[in-house]
């Protein structure tokens, strides 16, 4: 059971990004993002309602409001950058979060970085600088594109604050409490702007919708999903198996909207890929080698 919930919660994580897409031809970014955490918010509460009776509405604790403004910080910026540029483009929001924890780590936690650490760091950087470049010629690295990578950054320093708020509120709560605390207060950052950023591109879709709702499902239940597979499954699969989402994105964004995959494309994501599972796979203790203790002489 732990495997197809781990699959289950990387298979919604893929199609993530072919939905927003289909959701911004009626309506903007700031609605979508709304959307994803308001819909999420009422599957997640069903789904813990036929668990338990009452619902865990946390708001006591810093951490879940900084874990609620960092979500909905990454899923702005996110669904920006995805309504102007491809569909596959959000796949660079975990290697921008991955080094911002390593950098979080060291000045917030006063942890030291590994060799192994920096070297997946190196991987990560590596990979989104050649999805960014994608072969152009080097004066036009910082061109119309650069727009877009640098909203995927800002939503990866968004999604890093949710991921620390994850590692202090996991030791007060259990991920049901803490992912429906979070994103109900992040529904709500989200609903302040939404009087004056909303835009209706004026026809109804039932394809937009159908991704609205979607995405709602995929952000209410996909966290619960991983959390209960990889308490279920070696930690090691875990990553190797989520990490496949970013291969899956890809190909859903060709077969979808027939986005240019480029080898330059492939093998950035593929660098980074590697870079998380490094940075991940446990490390084995090393054994001391006792020295043989010699009998005394009588």
């Amino acid at each position: 059971m732990g495997y197809v919930l781990l699959l289950l919660a990387t298979l919604s994580w893929s199609f993530v990004g072919i939905l927003v897409k289909a959701a911004s031809t009626m309506v903007d970014s700031t609605t979508i993002t709304f959307a994803r955490f308001s819909i999420g918010v009422v599957f997640l509460g069903l789904f813990l309602l036929m668990k338990r009776r009452g619902l865990p509405l946390q708001f006591r604790m810093k951490w879940i409001w900084l874990g609620a403004i960092g979500k909905a910080v990454n899923y702005f910026f996110e669904n920006l950058g995805l309504s102007i540029g491809y569909s596959y483009g959000y796949i660079l929001v975990t290697p921008v979060s991955t080094v911002a924890l390593l950098l979080a780590s060291v000045f917030l936690f006063k942890e030291r970085i590994t060799a192994r650490g920096k070297i997946a760091s190196a991987m990560c950087v590596i990979g989104v600088f050649i999805i960014s470049w994608n072969g152009k010629p080097f004066e036009q690295l910082f061109g119309g594109n650069s727009i877009t990578t640098l909203l995927f950054i800002i939503a990866g320093i968004g999604a890093t604050f949710h991921v620390l708020s994850q590692k202090m509120l996991i030791k007060a709560m259990d991920p049901g409490t803490m992912n429906y605390s979070v994103f109900f207060w992040a529904s709500l950052v989200m609903l302040l702007p939404l009087p004056w950023q909303f835009e209706f591109q004026g026809t109804v879709s039932f394809t937009a919708i159908g991704a609205l709702i979607l995405l709602g499902l995929i952000t209410g239940t996909s966290f619960y999903w991983f959390s209960q597979g990889l308490a279920r499954v070696p930690f090691s699969v875990a990553v190797i198996v989520s990490n496949t989402s970013v291969l899956f994105a890809i190909l859903w964004s060709f077969l979808f909207y027939r986005d240019p995959i480029t080898w330059y494309i492939l093998g950035g994501a593929l660098l980074f890929s590697a870079g998380l599972v490094v940075l991940n796979l446990p490390v084995k203790p090393v054994q001391r080698k006792e020295k043989p203790v010699k009998a005394l002489e009588g």
